[in-house]
């Protein structure tokens, strides 16, 4: 099977799912671990108010990596859509929701900003800090909740690009590893939190995502004219 698309296009491709890695990196990685203190009201909404221009910098870019993801989606139907159209669409679909709900998640950043910003929400500070960290703890479960649809693309994704018979079959194997570390963290925490096998069992899993991810941009970036047909 010939590849569908230039070199050009495949490039961008990678380019952006590489940037796509990276912004996450910083807005999912990194900053919470300085914004955020997890069960402390009052800590937390002090090192928000003391971090403010990296929680702005933070929300801006969630704000870039969805607007890239919506791009990015469409650009790997593309790709792939010759291979198997209707698991095309499934990653089309899956991946489109995962963006919506990630920019809905994006209300609750906003409203702890402004509940301790801005005094004229609520006179009461405390109330103030307890609602901020309610709103905290409900944007991790949205991420959780994307981390589903995530994991229904990256399945899809993975059959694809080992079908492709143009991308090295190995993967096709690393995302469809990787996509079950997501499934099985969200669904997980909702259903057995403080089991800790599945937990072990998803980081080993998302690892095999994190590597298959980058390696798969990485391929798109530096893909050759001749490398079709690589196995």
């Amino acid at each position: 099977m010939n590849f569908p698309t230039s070199l050009r296009y495949t490039r961008l491709a990678g380019v952006l799912y590489l940037l796509i890695a990276l912004l996450g990196f910083f807005s999912i990685g990194y900053a919470p671990t300085v914004l955020f203190v997890p069960g402390d009201a009052v800590a937390n909404a002090q090192s928000i108010l003391t971090h403010q221009g990296l929680f702005r910098i933070t929300l801006f870019s969630d704000i870039l990596i969805i607007l890239i993801e919506m791009l990015l989606t469409v650009m790997l139907y593309n790709l792939f859509k010759e291979v198997n159209n209707t698991v095309a669409r499934v990653a089309l679909y899956a991946r489109l929701a995962m963006s919506f709900i990630m920019a809905i998640n994006l209300l609750n950043y906003f409203i702890p900003l402004h509940l301790l910003s801005d005094a004229d929400y609520l006179k009461d500070i405390e109330q103030a800090q307890s609602l901020a960290l309610l709103f905290l703890d409900a944007h991790q479960d949205g991420v959780l909740i994307w981390g589903i649809f995530f994991g229904i693309h990256l399945t899809a994704l993975g059959y694809m690009v080992y079908q492709s018979g143009y991308v090295p079959k190995i993967l096709g194997v690393l995302l469809l590893l990787g996509s079950f570390g997501y499934t099985i963290e969200s669904v997980a925490a909702f259903t057995l939190p403080d089991n800790m096998l599945f937990s072990y069992l998803s980081m080993g899993l998302l690892g095999f995502a994190v590597i298959g991810e980058l390696s798969f941009a990485i391929w798109l970036m530096t893909r050759k004219r001749n490398s079709l047909g690589l196995l």
